[in-house]
C-alpha cells in the first residue's frame, strides 16, 4: 500500500529509538495501548447507546442533542488517555501552554 518494506521499517524503527530512547519505548507503547483500549471501549459504549436511542424514537430532537454531547464528551475522554498515558504529549501540551501565554502577553 505504501511501499514501506523492510528495509524502510528497519531504518524508521533505528530512527524512533534514536529519538525516543530505550528506556522510554515501552512507556510510550503502554501509554498509547492504553489510549487505543479506551478508544475501543468509548466507541462500544458510544454504539451501545446509539441503538439503545434508535429502538426508542420517542424524542428525536432529543436524541440528536444527546448523540452530539457524547461526540464531544468521546473526544475529551480520549484526548485526556492520551494526555494521561504518553508521558511526552503531556509535557509538550504544558510548554504549548506556556509559550501561548507568552505569546499573549507580548502581544
Amino acid at each position: 500500500m505504501f511501499g514501506l518494506g523492510p528495509t524502510e521499517l528497519i531504518i524508521i524503527a533505528i530512527i524512533v529509538l534514536l529519538i525516543f530512547g530505550a528506556k522510554r519505548l515501552p512507556d510510550i507503547g503502554k501509554g498509547l495501548g492504553g489510549a487505543i483500549k479506551e478508544f475501543k471501549n468509548v466507541k462500544k459504549e458510544l454504539s451501545s447507546d446509539k441503538t439503545n436511542d434508535n429502538s426508542d424514537n420517542k424524542d428525536e430532537k432529543e436524541n440528536v442533542i444527546e448523540t452530539n454531547d457524547t461526540a464531544e464528551t468521546l473526544e475529551a475522554k480520549v484526548a485526556n488517555k492520551v494526555l494521561e498515558q504518553v508521558p511526552g504529549v503531556k509535557k509538550v501540551m504544558d510548554v504549548k501552554k506556556k509559550a501561548d501565554a507568552v505569546k499573549n502577553l507580548l502581544k
